[in-house]
């Protein structure tokens, strides 16, 4: 679970710095009201919450939520404040996005209970498709336990959200196959994908019967951050170990002219 923490003042920061250290669940990084800093980090680091001082001389936290938002659209909120102010002072945008308010001092009670309400995420899953297909959590490589379930969940990801039927798994990845046997080969590549994940503790598939569907908010993707305007690293390679990939590089090809 990764936090950053915004205030204007050190002290304040410093305190909240130790609480979060002795809960000992999130991994917590300190800004000032450094609006280009922030923006940059959350830029390149999958962030879920921030803890946003109300009022700053830069900006004011809530103004700042916003500017998280756009760069963040799964964040969720706590605002640090010593006035009185409620949900009802809150942007409606914002405040789907809010957790609570924490008072200064700081109520640890409070505190943990806002770790714990942010941390519902689960792990996150980062994949490269630039070049050759891979995926990894905490920076180690995912291992698949066959190539067929490999590429069944890139073709997952380059349909980018959008619900993979199985006959549509069948056309692009078992082409030359009889109904029959492609089914059958689609099962079990369904089911060493299923086992894969959840081996690994990544809740990121919904396996339905002959529909696969992806919750994007647990994985991170350089295709998709591309086509978000959010990277500019893209060279011309796509999962170039698939065949079906060459429309879906078309459309990245596209967007560099």
């Amino acid at each position: 679970m990764k936090i950053i923490a915004v205030d204007d003042e050190i002290s304040a920061l410093h305190v909240l710095l130790n609480e979060i250290i002795e809960i000992g669940e999130a991994d917590c990084r300190f800004f000032k009201d450094d609006v280009s800093g922030i923006l940059s980090y959350v830029a390149s680091n999958r962030i879920d919450a921030a803890f946003l001082d109300i009022n700053m001389p830069n900006i004011s936290g809530l103004e700042l939520a916003q500017r998280l938002l756009e760069a963040e659209p799964d964040i969720k909120f706590v605002f640090i404040t010593g006035l009185a102010v409620s949900f009802c002072d809150l942007d409606e945008s914002v405040r789907a996005h809010t957790v609570g308010f924490l008072y200064k001092p700081y109520d640890r009670a409070q505190l943990l209970n806002y770790i714990a309400a942010i941390g519902g995420r689960g792990r996150e899953m980062t994949v490269k498709t630039f070049g050759s297909f891979d995926c990894f959590i905490d920076d180690k490589i995912l291992p698949f336990s066959s190539a067929k379930s490999k590429e069944l969940f890139a073709l997952l990801i380059a349909y980018n959200g959008k619900s993979l039927s199985m006959n549509d798994a069948i056309s692009q990845l078992w082409p030359d196959h009889d109904v029959e046997k492609a089914k059958r080969l689609y099962r079990d590549a369904v089911w060493r994908l299923r086992k894969t994940l959840r081996d690994a503790d990544i809740n990121c598939v919904t396996f339905s019967r002959a529909i696969l569907s992806l919750d994007k908010k647990n994985v991170r993707c350089d295709m998709w951050e591309y086509m978000e305007g959010k990277r500019s690293d893209y060279i011309g390679e796509f999962m170039r170990s698939y065949d079906w990939s060459m429309p879906f590089q078309l459309r990245l090809d596209a967007m560099r002219r």
